[in-house]
């Protein structure tokens, strides 16, 4: 049996694995035959194996086989045969590869029969002689500077490639970065954000949290005004930001401000030198900004307002600024409308606890009035009679004592005075012991005690008290009891209200849209609603030097009603008793003749016409009410 190690061992470098697996078949048993796939495997197996001989692919990738014969040359022995086996057999071919080292050719494809011969043939010192060698190998050298230049030449543009590359990916890094510190402050700030409710607190804290966490010289959040005009600072950072809030900033709805057009547009507007943009509002609050973006708060479609981000450094935003700060004022204007939503269902909330309180506060009332007026309405009618029956009881004293020209006994009075003293002892009057105390006092003190005038006047006090309750009981309770609701002209009642009212010549003045359409309701009860408004302004501004009222009627925002407006010149109605003037018998007008029954008749009446009343006041700007009702369907 042949020992492997005492066989010869053949390299052969071949980029096909057809030609690799034909030479191991053909060497089979006689030889060691070692394969590379490409000039670099086969440079390193020729280092660690130093094979007896090399079989070279002339045409091979990446390096050419004479480049890999001269590396070769440097590894092996010197008289190690590296031969070429090719298909390429041209002298010009031949001469250079002899030149750079190549012992000798096998010429492709290869002579089965004769093959292992060849490579004894070269093993045992066979070899091929270039005639001129020395021409030939300067034309190889002088090829191969070529090929150094050319590949040099690649090598310095892919180096600069390479740099410009690595430049873009730095700033790609930083981008990705800054990107990443700009999410994670906007999620941090989302999350801050989104767990405030109170929108006053919620645009306050915003606007100081995006300038911690972005580092910004100033932002500030303007929201939309009830009027669509202006848009009306609510959320300013630093000193700056509650100097501009002290004063009321606004800024106009129009393309004359970067916070104007980015509302307009719906699109976020930037300025990386303010100085450039011609449009840009130059605010004197804010003289440090060289930089500027201003982004649309935007909610399904509808803006809200704006956020403004300013910057003291030049060029201080980048594209990937605008996208994240756009996300989060995304999430701003959703988090404004959950808390703006939040402020509406509470005071509407407010609004129906108020009104459910009121109306069982009425009701409450009403039954109580209404119980009061039926226990006081045989008081006149008795008073009355007391009255007659103390004149008639008089007369018949004054004809006893004074007629002395009939003796007492005949006198047809007397016997109507016996039967009242028999009807007084019969009721357990003791005339001997009242007369007896009678008798203790001076003539001064029975003047005072025994008076026809006191008498006569506590009956009228009695009387007009008993009025007063049966007058109350039908102002609350009369309206509700005859209602007869149909469709009506609400301005034509208000202008023939205002005529019978007959108030000075120029106080009131009117403003009522035309062609507004019927309301529905009864017109008995809303005239009077706005003749107890109408009579409350004229009192309330006693007084005054120029006392003015003024209606306005119009169509609402919710086409299904009517707005209307009593608004007077008047010293206003103080905070702290704007719920209380709904209750009934609350009044300020005391001493001056007021129930107390005249609002609190008004809310109740427009709330059983389905309406809605409210007040808007400041202490020495007036009061203007207003009174919601249903169009006529």
């Amino acid at each position: 049996m042949t020992d492997i190690k005492s066989l010869p061992q053949v390299l052969y470098v071949e980029d096909n694995a057809d030609s690799r697996a034909l030479v191991r078949r053909l060497l089979a048993g006689e030889f060691v035959v070692l394969e590379a796939a490409d000039p670099l495997s086969g440079i390193e197996l020729a280092r660690d194996t130093q094979p007896d001989i090399v079989l070279l692919d002339i045409n091979l990738p990446n390096m050419t086989g004479v480049d890999v014969a001269i590396r070769l040359r440097s590894i092996l022995p010197p008289k190690t045969p590296i031969v070429g086996v090719t298909a390429d057999i041209t002298d010009e071919t031949r001469a250079r590869a002899l030149a750079a080292g190549f012992t000798g050719f096998l010429n492709k494809p290869i002579e089965v029969d004769s093959f292992e011969e060849q490579i004894r043939a070269f093993l045992g010192g066979k070899r091929e002689v270039l005639k001129d060698a020395e021409t030939h190998l300067r034309a190889y050298q002088s090829e191969v500077v070529e090929r150094l230049e050319t590949r040099v030449r690649e090598l310095t543009d892919s180096l600069q490639r390479n740099t410009y590359l690595q430049k873009q990916n730095q700033h790609i890094i930083e981008a990705l970065r800054r990107r990443q510190k700009l999410l994670e402050a906007g999620a941090r700030v989302s999350h801050a954000v989104t767990s405030i409710l109170d929108l006053d607190e919620l645009l306050r804290s915003t606007a100081d949290i995006i300038c911690t966490e972005f580092e910004f010289y100033y932002s500030g959040i303007f929201l939309l005004s009830e009027d669509g005009q202006r848009l009306e600072l609510h959320a300013g950072h630093g000193a700056p930001g509650e100097a501009m809030l002290k004063d009321g900033f606004a800024l106009p709805v129009d393309v004359n401000s970067m916070s104007g057009r980015a509302f307009l547009e719906r699109k976020a507007q930037i300025a990386l030198d303010v100085e450039g943009e011609a449009s840009r509002f130059r605010n004197p609050y804010l003289p440090q900004t060289r930089s500027e973006m201003a982004l649309p708060l935007v909610f399904k479609g509808q803006a809200l307002g704006v956020l403004t981000v300013q910057s003291a450094e030049l060029n201080a935003f980048a594209e990937e600024d605008i996208t994240a700060l756009q996300s989060l004022a995304d999430q701003i204007a959703n988090a404004i409308h959950n808390a703006q939503l939040l402020r509406k269902l509470e005071l509407a909330n407010r609004e129906l606890v108020r009104s459910k309180t009121f109306e069982a506060i009425a009701t409450a009332t009403g039954e109580a009035i209404h119980w009061v007026g039926n226990k006081a309405a045989p008081v006149p009618g008795s008073v009355r009679r007391v009255r007659e029956d103390l004149l008639n009881l008089l007369a018949a004293f004054h004809s006893v004592l004074t007629e002395t020209c009939i003796s007492t006994e005949s006198n047809p009075l007397y016997g109507v005075a016996r039967n009242v003293f028999e009807e007084a002892e019969q009721a357990g009057i003791d005339f001997a012991a009242v007369s007896g105390k009678l008798r203790q006092k001076t003539p001064k003190q029975l003047m005072a005690l025994v008076s026809l005038e006191s008498i006569l006047e506590d009956l009228q006090i009695i009387e007009n008290s008993a009025k007063t309750i049966l007058s109350i009981k039908e102002d609350l309770i009369g309206p509700a009891r005859q209602r007869n609701p149909r469709a009506f002209s609400l301005s034509e009642e208000l202008t023939h209200m205002l005529e019978n009212m007959a108030l000075p010549k120029g106080v009131v003045t009117t403003d009522f849209t035309p062609d507004l359409p019927l309301v529905y309701g009864d017109p008995r009860q809303i005239e009077q609603v706005f003749n107890n408004l109408v009579k409350n302004a004229w009192e309330a501004m006693d007084g005054q030097p120029d006392p003015h009222i003024h209606i306005s009627l119009k169509r609402d925002a919710n086409p299904s009603f009517l707005l209307t407006c009593v608004r007077d010149n008047g010293p206003g109605i103080p905070p702290e008793i704007q719920d209380k003037i709904w209750m009934t018998f609350f009044t300020t007008k005391s001493g001056k003749g007021g129930t107390g029954l005249g609002l609190s008749a008004c809310m109740e009446m427009v709330r059983q016409n389905e309406g809605k009343i409210w007040l808007e006041s400041e202490p020495g700007k007036g009061a203007a009410f207003f009174v919601l009702l249903p169009v006529a369907q």
